[in-house]
């Protein structure tokens, strides 16, 4: 083995995940980042539509938000030229049917977040588009912001870049052997060794499990369709939040002077390069006209992401109980560019046998929420 394929680590997947975990773990260590496609962040990373709201998803989840929280307001200096966040807002909207889970979802949020209770006239003042005859309540979220997928994820790929790392695209594993406590990754590009592995391979995270002789963590790719269409005339976009319907089955969100849409469906897929289906767009049209005072006849863009997610909707983020120098970082579901920052300073601590960051702690993260070992038995 030559000194051009002898590394400290070698990250599989160059997604958000493996991006970030490869950015911070290249000052102290020689780490390549493998990536199966042309370009890094082609599948799920690359379809993301996401937004920072520290007070919604699992409680892991909610506790990595807060502490990516800094970061996000205040990047290294020359990680992007302009802010990573724009002030969005979040409503949730309940039918009549639905005000008793509105009013759940409310009290558990409202615990971690400085929420707004809004009537209908108060829901209809922030999204007029909602039909006077759908909509019965809802609550505002004020912390709820845009983030700039792209800046974040190439900003990561500049400082691993800046700090010696190398980037091998095209580059599917095809075999992992272990001898001597070094790895062996035979890939498209070529054969490279390390003696840790980073597991951040997302959808395809369980596939490199099983070629490396990990424990399966019961990992599914979910397949989520978007869409986007023309506003109506005259409609204030830059004041108009994003809007979710309180049992998750749709959103709307101003886009670059357009409206994203989504069924916000969770369709369990294979990995693959998913495309969206003709009904789940059938499934969006009809929710959102149902629920906005919207006519749908011409759509500008569709394409669909995949999100994946173990038993208990939480990260896996831990060294395998079974297999020696294999990390895995997976199932971050649709979280994981609002918790990237955390994350990642998580996992490369583990990493490199480190303190876990103080700050990720005080913000109430229990490294055994996300231990691979946590998932035995419900698989």
């Amino acid at each position: 083995m030559t000194a051009g394929t002898a590394f400290d680590i070698i990250v599989i997947g160059a997604g958000i995940a493996g991006a970030s975990v490869a950015a911070e773990l290249s000052p102290e260590a020689k780490v390549l980042l493998l990536e199966m496609e042309s370009q890094p962040g082609y599948h799920t990373t690359g379809r993301s539509a996401a937004v920072y709201t520290p007070i919604y998803g699992p409680q892991p989840i909610r506790a990595l938000t807060r502490a990516s929280r800094a970061f996000f307001f205040d990047p290294p200096d020359g990680f992007a030229d302009h802010p990573l966040l724009s002030k969005r807002g979040g409503m949730f909207v309940a039918n009549a049917d639905q005000m008793a889970a509105l009013e759940a979802a409310y009290a558990e949020m409202g615990a971690e977040g400085e929420l707004e209770w809004l009537d209908p006239a108060g829901v209809r003042s922030h999204q007029p588009l909602l039909r006077e005859d759908y909509v019965a309540g809802g609550f505002l979220d004020p912390g709820c912001f845009d983030i700039d997928v792209h800046a974040l994820h190439q900003g990561y790929l500049s400082r691993f870049k800046a700090a010696g790392g190398r980037i091998a695209t095209r580059a599917e594993v095809t075999a992992m052997t272990r001898d001597n406590d070094i790895w062996r990754i035979t890939s498209v590009e070529g054969v490279f060794e390390a003696p840790i592995i980073v597991n951040a391979a997302g959808a395809w995270a369980d596939h490199i499990g099983r070629l490396a002789g990990a424990e399966e963590i019961g990992l599914i790719p979910k397949r989520r369709t978007a869409l986007i269409v023309d506003a109506p005339e005259g409609l204030a976009l830059d004041d108009c939040p994003l809007v979710v319907g309180i049992e998750e089955d749709f959103y709307l969100k101003p886009d670059a002077g357009r409206l994203l849409l989504s069924p916000a469906n969770e369709d369990p897929e294979v990995p693959c390069d998913v495309q969206p289906d003709e009904m789940d767009i059938a499934i969006c049209i009809d929710r959102i006209e149902k629920a906005f005072d919207l006519q749908i006849r011409r759509i500008e863009n569709r394409w669909a992401g995949l999100r994946s997610f173990v038993a208990d909707k939480c990260p896996v983020a831990g060294y395998s109980e079974q297999t020696e120098g294999f990390y895995w970082l997976a199932g971050q579901g649709g979280y994981g560019i609002q918790s990237a920052p955390a994350l990642s300073r998580f996992a490369a601590s583990q990493i490199v046998g480190s303190d876990i960051p103080q700050d990720v702690l005080t913000e109430g993260l229990d490294p055994a929420t996300l231990a691979p070992g946590r998932l035995k038995g419900i698989t």
